[in-house]
């Protein structure tokens, strides 16, 4: 996929700059999808301080915070995901954002109506 800091690195791999794709978006809380690995979407979007509302999925959804603070909600308990963490929502667990979330968050989910197996025990 093209995006706006999309270049082919020294072996023809595709490199973003997730900063830069994030701050490309048109508006934020607006994900783009980067890529697709097996199933999985892995999405960039912009965090700009004000909240996002409560959702339900029915797949676990990763959020890794590559930079600022992202400040979740968890089914009414507040969470704080910082710089390099990875906080994974699970399936059916209501989730919101309150106010005062920023930088750039990357979600890692599966395609809409697509499910993933559990891992192998």
């Amino acid at each position: 996929m093209l995006g706006a800091s999309f270049s082919l690195g020294e072996v023809g791999v595709p490199f973003f700059n997730l900063n830069a794709e994030a701050d490309a978006l048109p508006r934020a809380w607006s994900s783009r999808v980067l890529e697709r690995f097996g199933g999985g979407n892995f999405k960039v979007l912009r965090m700009d301080r004000t909240p996002y509302p409560d959702e339900v999925h029915d797949y676990a959804e990763g959020l890794l915070v590559i930079d600022g603070e992202l400040r979740l909600r968890i089914d009414g308990e507040a969470v704080t995901v910082s710089r390099g963490e990875l906080y994974v929502v699970p399936a059916g667990v209501p989730h919101s954002v309150d106010a005062g979330s920023t930088g750039t968050l990357v979600i890692l989910d599966v395609e809409a109506g697509r499910r993933v197996p559990p891992p192998l025990a």
